[in-house]
Formats: structure tokens, C-alpha cells, sequence
């Protein structure tokens, strides 16, 4: 009897050792699921397995990864949490097994066309939540054993790493994309301005809702914009993406900045409902001596003039997009732009430190303000301020007006 226990001791080992080799971590994201599913076959000895991962949005199960069920991948299978076998499987985070696989229990009909006969599926977890379904079936009737689930949730729990891993790695590409495709990739050039800009992430994913913009109008006038949606990381810059585009659409309607923010607002609360931003959005004339300007919620831009000590101008705040339908008029200012002035735009990851007022960080922006070329004045800013900063978004223009320090 003892030999028979230590037999199966050793097999159940054997069985663990396969879903948990070392080596599928040296393999790719993609290559690492294909083979976890390869071995859960072999282990479990069943003819199908498949990961299905949930679209939190849509609080649906989406087929990612299968082995005996490649169909439903390449169709693009979804599930509803709550619905049929792997959405209970979601919805209640237990596992389940299906001896004899009904229509009742089962909505998907790739499994019903290729003949599974016996299902069990268990819930994949990340910090505490589940992300998707890993489930295994059998073509002949097949009766599940508490071992063969510990062993699924072995594999379950490997595969939620590598998914997480696959997730993030997406994100990261789609974010570096995305901000490669929205932020200029140079300012334009336009006679009487020299201009230079830095956007640098506070996360990992390398993008967030902070940007610039800087935009000839067809009056000649030019379009300055800078801008912060509320969060961090992809869906803030997908929000931030939204937004960029329909402000220069709006621009072409209306030379009025307050007009454009309240369209802009208009837009927010009812396609982006649920997020905020602030936007500076200011218009510098073609002689580049004047410059009108509407705040949402922004903070003030730095001005040094030729001779004076660099200072926020005092332009009122209204209130950030996104609150709601009734707010009071946004308003517009026009203020003389000096020749050979400095104008510096920003948000508020340049000027914020943890533990200090704001103030503090906005006072240390002006004493950095210098009179030179806009690259040289941006570098130092940056050099001063941004070291102090962590874990937000910053965003920058600076724009000297006149010939006189144009860039090389």
C-alpha cells in the first residue's frame, strides 16, 4: 500500500512539475500560452483546453489562446459574464465541472459542433480579481477529480502571470503609439516665434492625458494649447487623443478661445461623460503683439518680459471641462505679448510636490525663466524642476517672441 501512495505522490508530482517548468518562462508571452495549453492536454489527458480573458468594459469572456478549440479564436468568440459555462465560471470565481455538457449549461456552440462531452473549468485571479477562464473538455465522457482541478488552477494561475504580462505589454505598445501619433513630432514653424516643448510620463506605460498643441489657423493667427485629462495611462491618453482632435475642430469654427472650451466642454459631458480636464487654449496674432487666451481650469502661464522678472499672468480661471452642462460663461482675455518675451505654458506635474503648495513650485518656475533661445529656456526648466517631480504627467511649451532668439 505504502508503494502505491509514493507511486501516486510521484505522478501527481511528475503532473506539477510539468504546468510549473521553469522553462516556459524564457518563452515568449504567446509561445508561453500555446505551450501551458500543450501540457494542460497532456496532463489532464483531455482533447481540448482554452483561455478565454475578460474585457472588463464589456464584462464579457473573450477567447484568446486555445488547443482542439482554435475555432473559437479565430472567430472571435465572447461570452458574457453570468452566461453558460465560463461565464459562471466568472461570475461565481469556483470552478466547475460538467460530467454530461447540455445545452442548458453550455451557450457556446463550437463546443456542442466538435462534441465535447465533459467540461471543467476554473476562474484565472490577479491581485484578487478574476481576469478570465482557463476550462479543459473531453470528447468521451470523463469524470473530474478534485486533483484534476488543483492541478487547472495550478495552470490557471501561470497563465494569469503570463496574461498579465501579454496585457500590460499591449498596453505599452499601444500607449507608445499613441503618443507618438498625437503629440507633434516638431512644432511648426512660424515666423516671429521660436518654440520648444518636453512631454515626459510619470507611469510606465509611457503616456497619460497631458499635452500640448500648436496649430496655424487660416487667418494666420496661431493656436496654442496645452492640456490635462484626469488619470493616468492609456485611457486618459486615448480620452486626451479625443479631445486634441475635436479642439482644432472647433478652432476652425470660432476665433473666440472661451467659445472653443465651452464647445469643447459640450463635448466632454456628453460622448467623454465621467472625465475631466483643464485646457489652456490661447491664439497669438499674426504680428505675434497680442494674445488671447481662455483658462479651464488650467493653471496661469508664466510671462517674462524683456527687463522684468518672469510672473503668472493674471488671467481668470473658469471652471475645468467635464462638471456638467450648466456652468457659468467661460471668458477670454487679451493681453499684450511683449517682443522678445518668454512665454512658458504647463501643467501641473512640472509645478506639484508632494508634501509643499503649489505656489512653492510655481515660484521655482519663475526664478528658472531666463531670456534666451526656447530650446535653452525649456532645458533649464526641465533641468530645475522636473528631477523634483514624480509619478506625474509633465507636460511644456515655451515660446519666445521676435527674431531676436531664434534657435539655430
Amino acid at each position: 500500500m505504502i508503494g502505491v501512495q509514493s507511486s501516486g505522490s510521484d505522478e501527481r508530482l511528475r503532473r506539477m512539475e510539468t504546468l510549473t517548468d521553469a522553462a516556459l518562462s524564457h518563452l515568449d508571452v504567446n509561445d508561453l500560452l500555446d505551450e501551458l495549453l500543450d501540457r494542460v492536454r497532456q496532463v489532464l489527458r483531455v482533447d481540448t483546453a482554452a483561455i478565454l480573458l475578460l474585457d472588463v468594459h464589456a464584462q464579457q469572456l473573450v477567447a484568446t489562446a486555445a488547443k482542439g478549440l482554435e475555432e473559437e479564436v479565430r472567430k472571435g468568440f465572447r461570452i458574457s459574464v453570468g452566461r453558460g459555462f465560463a461565464g459562471r465560471i466568472a461570475r461565481d470565481k469556483q470552478p466547475v465541472i460538467l460530467d454530461n455538457v447540455t445545452a442548458a449549461e453550455v451557450v457556446n456552440p463550437i463546443l456542442f459542433d466538435i462534441g465535447i462531452r465533459s467540461l471543467l473549468g476554473v476562474p484565472m485571479f490577479a491581485g484578487g480579481e478574476v481576469i478570465g477562464v482557463l476550462h479543459v473538455g473531453c470528447l468521451k465522457p470523463y469524470r473530474f477529480t478534485d486533483d484534476d482541478v488543483r492541478l487547472l488552477q495550478l495552470a490557471a494561475d501561470r497563465a494569469s502571470l503570463a496574461s498579465q504580462a501579454r496585457a500590460g505589454s499591449i498596453d505599452r505598445t499601444a500607449a507608445l503609439a499613441l503618443q507618438r501619433s498625437l503629440l507633434p513630432t516638431h512644432l511648426p514653424d512660424a515666423p516671429g516665434v521660436d518654440m520648444a516643448a518636453r512631454y515626459v510620463p510619470g507611469h510606465d506605460a509611457g503616456v497619460g492625458g497631458d499635452w500640448y498643441d500648436v496649430f496655424t489657423h487660416p487667418s494666420g493667427w496661431l493656436g496654442i494649447v496645452i492640456g490635462d485629462v484626469s488619470g493616468h495611462g492609456l485611457r486618459s491618453a486615448v480620452v486626451m487623443g479625443r479631445l486634441r482632435s475635436a479642439l482644432r475642430a472647433y478652432a476652425l469654427v470660432s476665433d473666440d478661445p472661451a467659445t472653443v472650451l465651452t464647445l469643447l466642454d459640450r463635448k466632454i459631458h456628453h460622448f467623454e461623460a465621467g472625465n475631466l480636464a483643464t485646457v489652456l487654449y490661447a491664439m497669438i496674432s499674426p504680428d505675434r503683439a497680442t494674445i488671447r487666451m481662455s483658462l479651464a481650469g488650467h493653471l496661469q502661464p508664466v510671462l517674462a518680459a524683456p527687463g522684468q522678472p518672469a510672473d503668472t499672468l493674471n488671467i481668470p480661471v473658469d471652471l475645468p471641462l467635464g462638471l456638467g452642462p450648466r456652468q457659468p460663461a467661460r471668458r477670454q482675455t487679451e493681453v499684450a505679448l511683449p517682443s522678445e518675451a518668454v512665454l512658458i505654458c504647463y501643467t501641473d506635474g512640472l509645478v506639484e510636490c508632494r508634501g509643499e503648495i503649489i505656489d512653492v513650485g510655481i515660484e521655482r518656475l519663475c526664478s528658472a525663466v531666463e531670456p534666451g533661445p526656447a530650446e535653452a529656456v525649456c532645458a533649464r526648466i526641465m533641468a530645475t524642476l522636473a528631477a523634483e517631480q514624480a509619478n506625474d504627467d509633465i507636460a511644456l511649451l515655451t515660446i519666445v517672441t521676435g527674431p531676436t532668439h531664434t534657435s539655430p
